[in-house]
């Protein structure tokens, strides 16, 4: 009866969906990702909330509840037979855990940076808020310090098992009493939770490599046992129906361990990263079995894929279920699947980030009432919405899996392998140059022979002339993307080509200031770990400098400040990248000049030219186009990104005038594009490449963050990091045929570096309720509308996000 529900369910939605139409910008009509990939997803799709982690279906199966954990919008949805959203149910900090009690009349909901776990009443198909089991007692002007994530019951339903993201423990709730009973230590970051009928208890934590083991004792206590080896960033667990195979998710290292929940004991990895290159890009994040057990669906976050293994054969025996052959193919769906259900004969996928962003043009105006967040369009983040794929089952076990698959490989570039580089010039030196947060049309966009929109502009000529003068000198980038959405995962993308899944999953809510630590620059807690919780399997751009043994050195890039005064001084967070980081080179610091950042480098330079050599690999974080918004004592954002400017031409010119000028090659790019408007979309961005070799001329071509980093790759003899960059678009089509050799001049701005903020605008009354001590900390969309107002002046419309519908994302551009 019960699956009879799910196949009414699921017959209903499909009948009032329209199937899902390939979008805009790329061959063949399908919509490309700032990530490169396109989408071409199989079956229906829905639009619902703003990532959607985790997935539900209800006690009957006429409803599935989804938990959302966007930037603007947290908490929980409700789904009806026909796909509709039939509640909403806005809760702080919602994180990763739903479970609905034995009986079905109580659904748990985690509460992240709250430290409670929402206790909600569920009847006639809908949820209405009870009370909360509390962790712990927070103070209101403080964050959370437990942060619930995971959820499961003991075996008798009278205990509700909780893991605490942020206390690396697992909280043990009576559910009679409402208290929590026991709490026991697991690894670092934990995240679900799973209870074999035995009573057995398995804790993956995302922040190591290994599951926490517990087995049930007197009176209920748990006792922790030797843990289990896993792969990089475990996450979502799933057990079979008898409970005695125990399947973990890997994110980072791609495979899926299955245990032996019995003898406790790993008896099988079954792997499935892209076809070639690093074993890291596709990601598996989410489990499912089919209803008769014989097949494994992993949600693959960085495919847009859901894999399918077969299980027919013993996975008792190691040799019979090792490796990726248990891979039978894939079914592509939409951008970051995190969570799946196989209900009777259909698949269902909560995609985190749907069908992307696209332009951003217009928003509200200043000095109107700013809307409340859940309604706030205006920002990057605010404007990827999740969605829901409903795919038929029947298709993965024929012959229409081959079909899906080929579909999975085209949208993902996997169609070919990665080829030879062709000729490029004789580069020996790279310069690899990280700015913060701008868009194409806010500094280029008044360049009339390139795609640009001047209404949007923000620093033109007068503020940027040597970024005006370089573009048009060395190529102009007009089809530029970054991959990633905010600094958090812009650094990443920019140095590993990859951002993690933990990365991707708790950015939304650490920027709607729901409570978590920066944790994406190599410091976790605030502090320096051993092993950070962020960090990709594969590494960053530095590790491949060590692995194929090139020089290299860090100007500012992942590093943290220590000491006071004169004694202050800036340490590499990863151990080789402290052994080959300018300790005197400013780190992330608004209150620094980029002047003073580029007479450290220059320094440093010049040693190297007396020397006669310097590093295969330099990377220089140049930070001030962030600027301080409109903050009292700091210097105006037109003042700020006019330093950078003249650091950049700065470095430039003494490069231009070395003998180290013919062979290197000078990228140039931001981490991101979040803080500004652009009418293409809200990731184009500049792009420079700075070489003798480099042509003049405009490049309308799609290229993207990690296209760059391949490009390096190829030109440094590296490896690659991830799929990403392996099955990159190297730039190899910008190269003249004989080098200019003439120097470069910098330019001094127009704009006054020394011009400081007014005190008492509105403008600087907004300022000051942000907290722009570091990356991306402040209320972003906030901030964005001060710099408008800054610089364009406090009655001007400002130009901010449009979010698209799904359907019009799959149709614009």
């Amino acid at each position: 009866m019960r699956i009879r529900h799910y196949v009414v369910f699921l017959a209903a939605a499909l009948a009032a969906c329209r199937p899902s139409s390939p979008g805009p910008a790329a061959a063949g009509g399908a919509r490309r990702l700032p990530t490169g990939q396109t989408l071409d997803p199989a079956g229906i799709v829905r639009e619902v909330g703003q990532m959607p982690l985790a997935m539900l279906p209800s006690p009957g199966g006429r409803r599935l509840v989804l938990l959302l954990n966007g930037y603007r919008e947290q908490g929980l949805q409700v789904i009806d037979r026909a796909g509709n959203v039939t509640q909403t149910i806005p809760q702080s900090a919602a994180f990763i855990g739903l479970a609905f009690s034995r009986d079905g009349r109580t659904l748990y909901a985690s509460g992240g940076n709250q430290d409670v776990v929402y206790r909600y009443t569920w009847a006639g198909d809908s949820a209405a808020l009870a009370d909360s089991l509390v962790l712990a007692v927070k103070a209101p002007d403080r964050n959370g310090t437990r942060y619930p994530a995971g959820l499961a019951l003991s075996a008798d339903g009278a205990r509700l098992y909780v893991t605490e993201n942020l206390a690396d423990s697992l909280a043990v709730c009576d559910l009679t009493s409402g208290r929590v009973v026991q709490r026991v230590a697991t690894g670092r970051y934990p995240y679900a939770v799973a209870v074999t009928p035995d009573g057995t208890v398995f804790v993956s934590n995302w922040g190591t490599s290994v599951l926490s083991v517990f087995t049930t004792g007197e009176g209920g206590r748990l006792v922790p046992g030797p843990p289990l080896a896993a792969g990089r960033h475990p996450s979502a667990l799933l057990l079979n129906a008898a409970g005695t195979r125990l399947f973990v998710a890997s994110g980072s290292t791609d495979r899926v361990t299955v245990v032996d929940t019995r003898a406790r004991r790993v008896i099988a990895e079954l792997l499935d990263p892209p076809p070639a290159g690093p074993g890291e890009g596709a990601t598996p994040n989410a489990l499912a079995l089919s209803p008769d057990g014989t097949r494994l669906f992993a949600a693959e976050a960085d495919a847009n894929a859901v894999a399918v293994f077969d299980l027919t054969a013993a996975t008792a025996d190691v040799s019979a279920a090792r490796g990726d052959d248990r891979l039978t193919g894939r079914i592509p769906v939409e951008w970051y699947p995190t969570s799946l259900l196989v209900l009777g004969d259909t698949v269902l996928v909560a995609n985190g980030k749907g069908a992307g962003a696209g332009p951003n043009p217009q928003g509200p105006q200043p000095g109107r009432p700013r809307p409340p967040r859940d309604q706030d369009r205006g920002y990057t983040l605010a404007q990827i919405q999740g969605s829901l794929s409903i795919s038929p089952l029947a298709p993965v076990g024929g012959g229409e899996l081959a079909a899906l698959t080929a579909r999975v490989a085209r949208a993902n570039g996997w169609t070919g392998e990665r080829s030879r580089a062709s000729r490029y010039p004789p580069i020996r030196h790279v310069i690899y140059i990280l700015k913060e947060n701008r868009t194409y049309d806010q500094v280029l966009g008044d360049l009339a022979q390139a795609d640009g929109d001047t209404s949007l502009v923000l620093f033109g000529r007068d503020v940027t002339p040597n970024h005006h003068t370089l573009a048009e000198r060395f190529g102009i980038f007009d089809r530029f993307f970054v991959n990633a959405e905010v600094s958090a995962d812009g650094h990443n993308w920019s140095m590993a080509a990859y951002a993690s899944d933990y990365t991707q999953k708790t950015t939304p809510t650490n920027y709607a200031g729901d409570g978590r630590s920066y944790d994406y620059g190599g410091t976790n807690r605030g502090r320096i770990p051993e092993d950070d919780v962020a960090a990709p399997a594969q590494g960053y751009l530095w590790d491949l400098a060590e692995r194929a043994r090139i020089s290299f050195r860090n100007f500012g890039e992942f590093t943290a400040e220590e000491g006071e005064g004169e004694a202050r001084r800036y340490r590499g967070t990863k151990p080789f990248l402290a052994a080959h980081t300018d300790s005197l080179y400013p780190s992330f610091d608004m209150r620094i000049p980029d002047q003073r950042r580029a007479d450290v480098w220059l320094a440093q330079f010049r040693r190297w030219e007396a020397a006669g050599d310097m590093p295969a690999l330099q990377i220089l974080h140049l930070p001030r186009d962030h600027t301080q918004g409109a903050s009292a004592g700091y210097e105006t954002p037109r003042a700020m990104v006019a330093d950078n400017d003249l650091a950049l031409g700065r470095i430039v010119e003494a490069v231009s005038r070395s003998r180290f000028w013919e062979r290197t090659a000078v990228f140039v790019l931001e981490d991101d594009a979040q803080d500004g408007p652009d009418h293409v979309d809200s990731h184009r961005s500049p792009l420079l490449v700075i070489s003798p070799w480099t042509r003049p001329g405009v490049f309308h071509r799609f290229a993207n963050t990690t296209d760059v980093l391949r490009t390096i790759e190829e030109l440094l003899g590296l490896a690659a990091l991830s799929q990403f960059d392996h099955y990159g678009r190297p730039l190899r089509d910008i190269w003249a045929d004989a080098a200019d050799v003439s120097p470069y001049t910098a330019l001094t701005p127009a704009q006054r570096l020394d011009e400081m903020n007014p005190p008492r605008t509105r403008a600087e009354r907004a300022s000051r309720r942000l907290d722009l001590s570091s990356y991306d900390v402040a209320d972003m969309e906030l901030f964005n509308r001060v710099l408008w107002m800054s610089v364009k002046g406090e009655h001007v419309p400002y130009p901010g996000a449009r979010r698209m519908s799904a359907l019009e994302a799959r149709r614009a551009r």
